[in-house]
């Protein structure tokens, strides 16, 4: 490995964390010093959209470098393809440890495992099964009620901590304790102004934080890359004290919507509105519960990197290791009275993407306008530890040139994301939507977002006069050639997917004289 603009990559992402909810960013109530002097110290792109908008298929973006139509994960709990590269499968071979602390949200290809006889147990097979990642200590988290996995590593902290019940996770670290000694689920938003039944140094967040550090200190002089996935502020919405408490009614911004939005909606959007969540968080006392326990969530992330990057600084691997910090989507939280996340407005594509390059000649302090992808941090990471980018796999770009000041030639000119609505029968069967046709795929640039629904009218918002995405311009006959525009250059992203991941451009360009050099000589009279 030559050429390195890094030894080490600590990639941190945190789960369902909007892009405008770091002050960084602009947030005017919830402060997160800690990730605004990582943005200081580095690059914080101002255009980073994820490929989906749901957590399966966008990390799974992320791991492989490609975008959902690649990788064919199309939404949660959908296995990729054993036959897949990811990070891991680059770096491995190179002598690089890689490994995760916290939530990755993949789901092994059991059949495909299966039919190549690869054994689950074995050390490929626990590989194949972890989409590359060695899995330090994977969490996340258990699904109750009733369910208990004694292999989950946190889970075993917490008994040993002396929590007890079925499950630890639900009944302390994501539950409250009512008046009466009863469990109050942190499923249940009413409960999330509630301290949970952790102490805060056994919470989650703290307690992967630590993990972390203890990698960092077991590998030793090995090159390696640790992803630690932190699984906040994603619910249950429920904080430990004191951040259950450290924010009111008083720091909840108004969500962002108006009464218009509802005439004559997009039918998908109309569907995704009737679930239970996004009526409840179209609520004002829903959002004054719950808004201030996510901030407070990510105010703990905040002051947990803090206490990881000061361990950097003191141990000296600040000097040779790049930090990525991202999330995987955003959260509505009521904004177009819509609650979760599964659709395309920025609040939920758009996400926060920072990242420090050791050494001298990287970029301080800068903020990147340019449109920039998940897809871009596998060939990111790979570029700044010096190995070769599969450019007919990978169909991200490295950001390291934007990362040292350079001005490359011929930057993307829009970003992709996509989704599936098929798993939601409550918006499909109304609609009378066969299950293979679902899809949706949202173009954006700096100007326009054009949503592309199969078999019914697509969405579009001119984001220069209309930032928030209030009106939509998807039916308006005047906005016809808009639409034509997007709908060419969907169709040009789709023709152009890397569909030979086993075959080199190199060998490709190189065949006919393989042929001739072999004796091949097809035609020859």
């Amino acid at each position: 490995m030559s050429g390195q603009a890094a030894r080490n990559v600590l990639w941190i992402m945190c789960d369902q964390l909007r892009w405008d909810y770091l002050s960084c960013y602009g947030h005017p109530r919830l402060r997160t010093p800690n990730i605004d002097r990582l943005a200081a110290e580095g690059v914080r792109f101002d255009n980073a959209f994820v490929q989906g908008p749901v957590c399966g298929p966008s990390r799974m973006s992320y791991y492989t470098g490609r975008y959902v139509t690649s990788h064919g994960a199309v939404w949660n709990f959908v296995p990729m393809s054993v036959g897949e590269m990811t990070l891991g499968d680059y770096l491995r071979p190179l002598g690089v440890r890689v490994a995760v602390a916290g939530k990755t949200h993949i789901e092994a290809d059991r059949t495909g495992m299966q039919r190549l006889g690869i054994d689950p147990a074995s050390a490929a097979g626990v590989l194949a099964a972890e989409g590359g990642f060695e899995p330090y200590d994977r969490d996340d988290g258990i699904w109750p009620p009733g369910f208990s996995d004694e292999s989950h590593r946190y889970t075993q902290y917490l008994r040993k901590q002396g929590y007890g019940g079925a499950n630890p996770w639900h009944d302390h670290a994501n539950s409250a304790l009512g008046a009466s000694g009863e469990i109050l689920s942190g499923w249940n938003m009413r409960y999330a102004g509630l301290p949970a039944r952790v102490d805060e140094a056994d919470a989650e967040t703290p307690y992967m934080t630590r993990r972390a550090i203890e990698f960092i200190e077991q590998s030793g002089e090995q090159p390696w890359v640790l992803h630690l996935s932190y699984i906040k502020p994603h619910w249950p919405y429920v904080a430990p004290a004191p951040y259950h408490a450290m924010y009111s009614i008083d720091d909840v911004l108004a969500a962002k919507r108006v009464p218009r939005e509802l005439e004559n909606a997009h039918p998908v959007l109309q569907g995704f509105r009737q679930a239970e969540v996004s009526r409840n968080f179209s609520c004002d006392h829903v959002r004054e519960t719950v808004v201030p326990t996510y901030m407070g969530l990510i105010k703990q992330v905040d002051d947990q990197l803090g206490v990881l990057f000061d361990y950097l600084r003191r141990s000296g691997r600040d000097q040779d290791t790049m930090v990525i910090f991202c999330s995987d989507h955003g959260d509505y939280l009521g904004d177009h009275y819509l609650g979760e996340k599964e659709l395309f407005h920025d609040c939920v594509t758009k996400v926060p993407l920072i990242i420090r390059l050791p050494g001298a000649g990287a970029r301080r302090g800068a903020v990147e306008s340019r449109l920039v992808e998940a897809i871009d941090l596998v060939p990111t990471i790979l570029d700044a530890m010096g190995a070769d980018i599969p450019d007919h796999i990978l169909e991200g770009r490295s950001l390291l040139p934007l990362l040292r000041g350079a001005q490359p030639a011929g930057w993307r000119p829009a970003v992709f994301s996509e989704n599936n609505y098929a798993f939601r029968d409550f918006v499909r069967e109304p609609l009378g939507r066969p299950a293979d046709g679902c899809h949706t795929i949202m173009v954006r640039d700096h100007e326009w977002k054009y949503v592309h629904f199969e078999g019914l009218r697509p969405q579009l918002f001119n984001l220069r006069a209309d930032p928030e995405e209030f009106d939509d311009l998807g039916a308006d006959p005047a906005h016809a050639p808009i639409r034509e525009r997007y709908q060419t250059m969907l169709f040009d992203w789709l023709r152009n997917r890397k569909i030979h991941p086993t075959v080199s451009h190199a060998a490709m360009t190189e065949w006919t004289r393989k042929e001739e050099s072999a004796g091949i000589h097809i035609g020859r009279w």
